[in-house]
Protein backbone atom coordinates (compact mmCIF):
# COMPACT_ATOMS: atom_id res chain seq x y z
CA UNK A 1 0.00 0.00 0.00
CA UNK A 2 0.78 3.51 -0.96
CA UNK A 3 3.49 5.15 1.49
CA UNK A 4 2.99 1.85 4.33
CA UNK A 5 6.21 0.23 3.71
CA UNK A 6 8.43 3.32 4.24
CA UNK A 7 6.65 4.41 7.27
CA UNK A 8 6.21 1.02 9.04
CA UNK A 9 10.03 0.24 8.37
CA UNK A 10 10.51 3.35 10.82
CA UNK A 11 8.84 1.07 13.66
CA UNK A 12 10.12 -1.87 13.16
CA UNK A 13 13.65 -0.95 12.44
CA UNK A 14 13.94 0.50 15.66
CA UNK A 15 12.37 -3.16 17.58
CA UNK A 16 14.48 -5.15 15.43
CA UNK A 17 17.64 -7.04 16.59
CA UNK A 18 20.79 -5.84 15.61
CA UNK A 19 22.14 -8.50 13.05
CA UNK A 20 23.65 -8.81 9.47
CA UNK A 21 21.52 -8.46 6.82
CA UNK A 22 21.98 -8.92 3.05
CA UNK A 23 21.70 -5.39 1.40
CA UNK A 24 22.55 -6.51 -2.11
CA UNK A 25 19.75 -4.56 -4.54
CA UNK A 26 20.39 -5.36 -8.56
CA UNK A 27 17.15 -3.84 -8.85
CA UNK A 28 18.12 -0.82 -7.09
CA UNK A 29 17.50 1.64 -10.59
CA UNK A 30 13.61 0.64 -10.87
CA UNK A 31 13.60 0.31 -7.27
CA UNK A 32 14.63 3.58 -6.66
CA UNK A 33 12.19 5.20 -8.97
CA UNK A 34 9.62 3.17 -8.39
CA UNK A 35 10.10 4.30 -4.53
CA UNK A 36 9.83 7.94 -5.64
CA UNK A 37 6.44 7.23 -7.63
CA UNK A 38 5.10 5.69 -4.14
CA UNK A 39 6.22 8.58 -2.33
CA UNK A 40 4.49 10.93 -4.64
CA UNK A 41 0.85 9.11 -4.35
CA UNK A 42 1.04 8.93 -0.63
CA UNK A 43 2.20 12.39 -0.57
CA UNK A 44 -0.54 13.54 -3.13
CA UNK A 45 -3.73 10.78 -2.02
CA UNK A 46 -3.02 8.58 0.62
CA UNK A 47 -1.46 10.83 3.76
CA UNK A 48 -4.12 13.44 2.91
CA UNK A 49 -6.97 10.59 3.45
CA UNK A 50 -4.96 9.18 6.68
CA UNK A 51 -5.00 12.80 8.00
CA UNK A 52 -8.23 13.29 7.86
CA UNK A 53 -9.09 10.00 8.88
CA UNK A 54 -7.55 10.61 11.97
CA UNK A 55 -9.23 13.54 12.90
CA UNK A 56 -12.60 12.84 11.81
CA UNK A 57 -12.99 9.17 13.44
CA UNK A 58 -12.98 9.39 17.42
CA UNK A 59 -9.73 7.40 19.02
CA UNK A 60 -11.61 4.78 20.58
CA UNK A 61 -13.51 4.29 16.96
CA UNK A 62 -10.47 4.20 15.38
CA UNK A 63 -8.57 2.00 17.67
CA UNK A 64 -11.73 -0.40 17.34
CA UNK A 65 -11.49 -0.47 13.74
CA UNK A 66 -7.41 -0.74 13.70
CA UNK A 67 -8.81 -4.24 15.58
CA UNK A 68 -11.31 -4.93 13.39
CA UNK A 69 -8.58 -5.40 10.43
CA UNK A 70 -6.06 -7.25 12.75
CA UNK A 71 -8.87 -9.82 13.44
CA UNK A 72 -9.93 -10.47 9.89
CA UNK A 73 -6.38 -10.67 8.86
CA UNK A 74 -5.84 -13.62 11.05
CA UNK A 75 -6.87 -15.94 8.74
CA UNK A 76 -4.51 -15.91 6.43
CA UNK A 77 -1.93 -15.85 9.95
CA UNK A 78 -4.03 -19.14 10.26
CA UNK A 79 -3.75 -20.66 7.21
CA UNK A 80 0.30 -20.07 6.73
CA UNK A 81 0.42 -21.73 10.45
CA UNK A 82 -0.83 -24.79 9.12
CA UNK A 83 1.00 -24.65 5.59
CA UNK A 84 4.44 -24.33 8.44
CA UNK A 85 3.27 -27.33 10.26
CA UNK A 86 3.25 -24.48 13.55
CA UNK A 87 0.03 -26.19 14.80
CA UNK A 88 1.10 -24.66 18.49
CA UNK A 89 0.84 -21.04 16.74
CA UNK A 90 -1.93 -22.30 14.56
CA UNK A 91 -3.99 -23.04 17.83
CA UNK A 92 -2.84 -19.45 19.76
CA UNK A 93 -4.08 -17.61 16.64
CA UNK A 94 -7.20 -19.80 15.84
CA UNK A 95 -8.47 -18.86 19.79
CA UNK A 96 -7.77 -15.22 19.17
CA UNK A 97 -9.91 -15.34 15.83
CA UNK A 98 -12.79 -16.93 18.18
CA UNK A 99 -12.57 -14.85 21.05
CA UNK A 100 -12.27 -11.61 19.16
CA UNK A 101 -14.63 -12.34 16.52
CA UNK A 102 -17.42 -13.07 19.60
CA UNK A 103 -16.65 -11.71 22.82
CA UNK A 104 -14.84 -8.93 21.14
CA UNK A 105 -17.77 -8.09 18.76
CA UNK A 106 -16.51 -9.07 15.56
CA UNK A 107 -12.71 -8.07 16.26
CA UNK A 108 -13.53 -4.15 17.80
CA UNK A 109 -11.98 -5.42 20.58
CA UNK A 110 -8.79 -7.14 21.49
CA UNK A 111 -10.09 -9.35 24.13
CA UNK A 112 -7.95 -11.96 23.10
CA UNK A 113 -4.59 -10.19 24.42
CA UNK A 114 -6.03 -9.04 27.31
CA UNK A 115 -6.14 -13.32 28.08
CA UNK A 116 -2.63 -13.45 26.95
CA UNK A 117 -3.01 -14.82 23.53
CA UNK A 118 -0.56 -12.68 21.71
CA UNK A 119 -0.82 -10.78 18.47
CA UNK A 120 0.95 -12.92 15.38
CA UNK A 121 1.06 -11.83 11.81
CA UNK A 122 2.16 -14.42 9.22
CA UNK A 123 2.18 -14.58 5.47
CA UNK A 124 2.84 -17.04 2.66
CA UNK A 125 6.27 -15.11 2.04
CA UNK A 126 7.47 -16.61 5.11
CA UNK A 127 5.65 -19.66 4.50
CA UNK A 128 8.11 -20.02 0.99
CA UNK A 129 11.33 -18.80 3.08
CA UNK A 130 10.08 -21.74 5.99
CA UNK A 131 10.33 -24.50 3.67
CA UNK A 132 13.36 -23.44 1.34
CA UNK A 133 13.25 -19.83 -0.25
CA UNK A 134 14.94 -17.26 2.23
CA UNK A 135 17.04 -15.54 -0.31
CA UNK A 136 15.59 -13.17 -2.13
CA UNK A 137 16.21 -9.55 -3.96
CA UNK A 138 14.50 -6.74 -2.54
CA UNK A 139 12.06 -5.38 -4.75
CA UNK A 140 9.58 -2.23 -4.21
CA UNK A 141 6.10 -2.68 -5.81
CA UNK A 142 3.96 -0.39 -7.28
CA UNK A 143 1.43 1.00 -4.66
CA UNK A 144 2.96 -1.50 -1.83
CA UNK A 145 6.03 -0.43 -1.13
CA UNK A 146 8.90 -2.46 0.24
CA UNK A 147 8.95 -5.97 -0.37
CA UNK A 148 11.23 -8.43 -2.03
CA UNK A 149 10.73 -11.50 -5.02
CA UNK A 150 9.65 -14.01 -2.74
CA UNK A 151 7.49 -11.75 -0.63
CA UNK A 152 5.96 -10.33 -4.07
CA UNK A 153 5.18 -13.96 -4.80
CA UNK A 154 3.01 -14.40 -1.62
CA UNK A 155 0.91 -11.17 -2.05
CA UNK A 156 -1.60 -12.57 -4.26
CA UNK A 157 -2.22 -16.07 -2.21
CA UNK A 158 -2.48 -14.22 0.78
CA UNK A 159 -5.33 -11.95 -0.80
CA UNK A 160 -6.94 -14.44 -3.33
CA UNK A 161 -6.13 -17.81 -1.87
CA UNK A 162 -6.33 -17.16 2.00
CA UNK A 163 -7.85 -14.04 3.00
CA UNK A 164 -11.87 -13.25 3.60
CA UNK A 165 -11.87 -10.90 0.63
CA UNK A 166 -12.65 -12.95 -2.12
CA UNK A 167 -15.67 -13.91 -0.45
CA UNK A 168 -17.04 -10.55 0.43
CA UNK A 169 -19.83 -9.26 -2.70
CA UNK A 170 -20.91 -7.42 -3.72
CA UNK A 171 -17.54 -6.35 -4.98
CA UNK A 172 -17.90 -2.71 -4.29
CA UNK A 173 -18.20 -3.71 -0.68
CA UNK A 174 -15.43 -5.75 -0.87
CA UNK A 175 -12.80 -3.16 -2.03
CA UNK A 176 -14.28 -0.76 0.22
CA UNK A 177 -13.53 -2.67 3.02
CA UNK A 178 -9.98 -3.28 1.22
CA UNK A 179 -9.49 0.77 1.14
CA UNK A 180 -10.74 1.40 4.70
CA UNK A 181 -8.33 -0.96 5.69
CA UNK A 182 -5.35 0.94 3.63
CA UNK A 183 -6.54 4.03 5.21
CA UNK A 184 -6.89 2.74 8.39
CA UNK A 185 -2.94 0.77 8.00
CA UNK A 186 -1.78 4.18 7.01
CA UNK A 187 -3.25 6.26 9.83
CA UNK A 188 -2.14 4.46 12.49
CA UNK A 189 1.64 4.87 11.11
CA UNK A 190 1.18 8.75 10.85
CA UNK A 191 2.68 9.02 14.41
CA UNK A 192 5.67 7.64 13.09
CA UNK A 193 6.66 10.01 10.45
CA UNK A 194 8.66 12.55 13.39
CA UNK A 195 10.60 9.91 14.09
CA UNK A 196 11.66 9.22 10.08
CA UNK A 197 12.66 12.52 9.52
CA UNK A 198 14.79 12.77 12.71
CA UNK A 199 16.53 9.19 11.81
CA UNK A 200 16.49 8.70 7.48
CA UNK A 201 18.99 10.30 5.57
CA UNK A 202 18.27 8.65 2.66
CA UNK A 203 14.51 7.69 2.83
CA UNK A 204 15.17 4.78 0.40
CA UNK A 205 18.25 3.32 2.18
CA UNK A 206 16.38 3.43 5.53
CA UNK A 207 13.93 1.95 3.72
CA UNK A 208 15.28 -1.27 2.05
CA UNK A 209 17.08 -1.70 5.18
CA UNK A 210 14.39 -1.66 7.68
CA UNK A 211 12.29 -3.74 5.76
CA UNK A 212 15.25 -6.17 5.03
CA UNK A 213 16.12 -6.60 8.73
CA UNK A 214 12.61 -6.98 9.80
CA UNK A 215 12.10 -10.03 7.68
CA UNK A 216 15.17 -11.55 8.46
CA UNK A 217 14.18 -11.17 12.16
CA UNK A 218 10.58 -12.64 11.01
CA UNK A 219 12.31 -15.70 9.05
CA UNK A 220 14.45 -16.26 11.78
CA UNK A 221 11.80 -16.21 14.35
CA UNK A 222 9.62 -18.46 12.12
CA UNK A 223 12.22 -21.18 11.66
CA UNK A 224 12.64 -21.48 15.32
CA UNK A 225 9.11 -21.05 16.42
CA UNK A 226 8.13 -24.74 17.36
CA UNK A 227 11.30 -25.03 18.85
CA UNK A 228 10.89 -21.85 20.93
CA UNK A 229 7.46 -22.81 21.66
CA UNK A 230 8.59 -26.75 22.87
CA UNK A 231 11.17 -24.76 25.58
CA UNK A 232 8.47 -22.87 27.01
Amino acid sequence: MIGLSLLGMAIYSLQSYAQTINTDDPNKNFNRAMFVFNEQLDRIILKPIASLYNIIIPKPLNQGIHNFFNNINTLPTIANDILQLHLYQMMNDSWRLVINTTIGIGGLFDMASRMNLKFYSNDFGLTLARWGYQNSNYFVLPFFGSSTVRDGIGLPVDYFVLSIYPHIYPKRARYALYGLGVINRRAQLLKVEPVLAEVAIDKYVFARDAYLQRRTYQIDMNQHLGVIRASQ
